[in-house]
């Protein structure tokens, strides 16, 4: 544990640990957090690590961590790192292995008084449209050409195989798809774990959420998303599945081997890396954007699914369900950020944490049964954080520990006594995501507010889970 009095508190929200606290740091590590909740933060291994990110060949500024942030592998969860483009490393443990795990948020025209009724049938339907559980394959099953097409382009892939609307792909970062990917650079055992994934959600925290706006901070940044008072809206949580985890496991091994070739030194090989420029570092580099790409078009059939699950309980009269925006939280992007005075192309690590540019919607979903968040990115953000927000509560609790405090048969009780209706595969893997495994969303989202990182938009509370 890193002792209280070495970090330096900036203002109430944000505390630096100095590059003199250690002489490999390159650059200081800051974190955003609030009093109370850094000494929390200081009980796991995440300002170590955050400390070892630090150190990265050609990092800018400073190493920082969202107040959401978490031990992870090699970088915190909540972690964000920019590093030279010409100069500096790219490295998969600052990227994660659910390459593109994101969040997609869609808005009905119904209100809760609409649709309270129809929440046990909903959760049934989107329980048995939407896939979900560990290795569960979907209904597509996609090999060779067919796969390497999602691998290229991503939503838009989907779109012309007729799940979705070009609309939709207008209200994804990026538009869904990624230019760089190269799916020749996607192993064939990434591939074959793929196959047949694309549609489902997966374990673990993924999940799909129907919510309703409990409360809403800003009318008129709400109105522009299409967002208004106690109106229906569904969430959906999940990434590139087998094939994003595959990918970085096939690279962090790549880069174990080659950083001697490169006279790279760490203080934790969880950090391998190679520069961004070597051929490694592109290989790497271009097989991501092909797992990202892979993930926009999960969350675009998983959107088919649940409009399909939606028309199928509401009829007629349900009206559709229109995307808000979707956001990556595991990327590592290509931006140019003033340095010094200096417009410089970086490689920014976001690892657990949300893209915040100006006037960019900002999703962050609570911990099952707990609020979520709309807010929209400031230009404040580009100055501070690369552009960069916290991506949901962050676990302050392993999944080991809250299985051992929480039962999930109790738990789904106590979600249906206030009312939100649950359907999960799995008890165990209710327990493992209970709201007191995490931080409080409500103290965390608040930081990044006050930060002036992004302004809060619309709560969100849920009326029912669906998780594998």
């Amino acid at each position: 544990m890193i002792p209280r009095p070495v970090f330096k508190k900036i203002h109430d929200w944000l505390w630096e640990i100095p590059k003199s606290f250690r002489a490999d740091m390159r650059v200081p590590a800051c974190v955003y957090a609030t009093e109370h909740m850094l000494d929390d933060i200081r009980r796991d291994r995440s300002m170590d690590q955050l400390i070892n990110v630090a150190t990265l060949p050609g990092i800018q500024q400073y190493a920082l961590a969202m107040p959401d942030a978490h031990e992870g592998y090699g970088f915190p969860i909540g972690g964000v790192a920019a590093m030279d483009a010409s100069e500096g490393v790219i490295s998969p443990g600052g990227i994660g292995y659910d390459v593109n795990c994101g969040v997609r948020l869609l808005r009905s025209t119904k209100t809760i008084d609409q649709v309270r009724e129809k929440t046990d049938a909903l959760a049934s339907a989107l329980y048995r449209d939407v896939p979900s559980g560990v290795g569960r394959g979907g209904r597509l099953i996609l090999r060779g050409n067919d796969l390497d097409a999602v691998l290229q382009h991503g939503a838009h892939r989907m779109v012309e195989l007729g799940y979705g609307e070009k609309a939709d792909l207008e209200h994804l970062e990026s538009t869904g798809r990624l230019e760089d990917a190269d799916p020749s650079l996607v192993s064939d055992t990434a591939k074959k774990r793929g196959a047949d994934q694309l549609g489902t959600m997966g374990a673990g925290n993924h999940f799909v959420e129907v919510q309703y706006v409990e409360t809403v901070f800003d009318t008129a940044a709400a109105a522009q998303l299409g967002l208004f008072a106690r109106q229906v809206v569904v969430m959906i949580h999940t990434g590139s599945r087998g094939l994003g985890h595959q990918i970085a496991t096939d690279y962090i091994r790549l880069m174990m081997k080659v950083m001697p070739k490169y006279g790279i030194t760490l203080p934790d090989r969880e950090l391998a890396c190679a520069p961004f420029s070597s051929p490694e570092g592109q290989q790497y580099f271009h097989a991501m954007a092909a797992g990202a790409n892979f993930a926009w078009a999960n969350r675009q059939l998983i959107t088919w699914e649940v409009r399909k699950s939606w028309q199928e309980v509401m009829g007629n009269t349900g009206g559709g369900l229109s995307v808000i925006y979707d956001v990556a939280h595991n990327l590592g992007k290509l931006e140019d950020h003033i340095i010094s005075g200096e417009k410089r192309r970086m490689i920014v690590h976001r690892k657990g944490a949300t893209r915040a540019f100006p006037d960019q919607p900002v999703l962050i979903p609570g911990s099952m049964g707990t609020a979520s968040y709309v807010l929209l990115g400031l230009p404040q953000a580009m100055e501070q954080t690369f552009g960069s927000s916290c991506h949901g509560a962050g676990r302050r609790m392993s999944r080991s520990q809250a299985k051992r405090e929480v039962r999930g048969s109790e738990l789904k009780q106590e979600m249906k006594a206030q009312g939100i209706a649950v359907a999960s595969g799995s008890l165990s893997g209710l327990a493992e995501e209970a709201p007191v495994a995490y931080k409080d969303v409500d103290e965390v989202v608040d930081v990044v507010h006050a930060a002036g990182i992004a302004k809060k938009v619309a709560c969100m509370r849920p009326i029912a889970v669906i998780k594998g």
